[in-house]
């Protein structure tokens, strides 16, 4: 069963639902003449909220009529399988070394949406080795040639080189900031981080923030 912070399935009429199709919205129009067809969402440090930005923005996605593919990248730390109620095993991890897993990669559906989930896999002991493999490469071809636009969680930039090496390899990078607890200078050096390795960054989410009372009672009546 998903977990209640997926508002976008929980509640899809609440006003941070709302929040959600608007960043589907911006997303979609940031570059109209190269669309983004592969997307990395990740954060400058642990506890930004990463991964329930990035399911909520998935869910939000798949729901607006594109095919969705959402992949637990974040080999140090999954959460993904929590979050959907889905097992974690077989994931991404097997496509590297499974041929029949590469060829027919283990996607789960996600009731309630049409969304379709591809779990870390097992864990390895180096992560940054299937990263930076040459079959990344071909694995990020197999999975954008099956869906509209395919989002990948990495860990966070300030703490593995992971999303780093992964940032390099699609088309945008949305970097999640969860007001009072990201630190400024974390938020610095990592958007120094994606320009070093000349990755796109298409935006980044505030999580976390207030909400304007004076916009409540507006949402309670769409």
């Amino acid at each position: 069963m998903a977990h209640e912070v997926l508002i976008t399935l929980q509640n899809p009429t609440s006003g941070a639902a709302e929040a959600y199709r608007t960043l589907r919205t911006n997303i979609e129009f940031a570059n109209i003449d190269n669309p983004v067809k592969t997307l990395l969402v990740t954060s400058a440090g642990g506890d930004d909220d990463k991964d329930v930005t990035l399911a909520n923005l998935a869910i939000t996605l798949a729901d607006g009529g594109q095919k969705i593919i959402l992949v637990d990248a974040d080999l140090r730390r999954p959460q993904l399988h929590a979050l959907f109620g889905l097992k974690n095993s077989p994931g991404f991890t097997d496509m590297f070394r499974s041929e029949a897993a590469f060829n027919e990669p283990p996607l789960q559906g996600v009731e309630g949406s049409s969304l379709r989930v591809l779990t870390s896999g097992e864990t390895p002991q180096i992560s940054s080795q299937i990263i930076h493999s040459v079959k990344m490469t071909a694995v990020l071809a197999k999975l954008a040639a099956m869906a509209d636009m395919v989002l990948f969680s990495a860990p966070p930039l300030m703490t593995v080189t992971d999303a780093s090496l992964l940032a390099s390899k699609v088309d945008g990078v949305l970097l999640v900031i969860k007001a009072n607890v990201s630190k400024r200078e974390h938020v610095v050096g990592a958007k120094n981080r994606l320009e070093k390795v000349k990755a796109n960054l298409v935006g980044a989410v505030l999580s976390n923030a207030a909400v304007d009372n004076s916009l409540k009672q507006y949402y309670k009546t769409i």
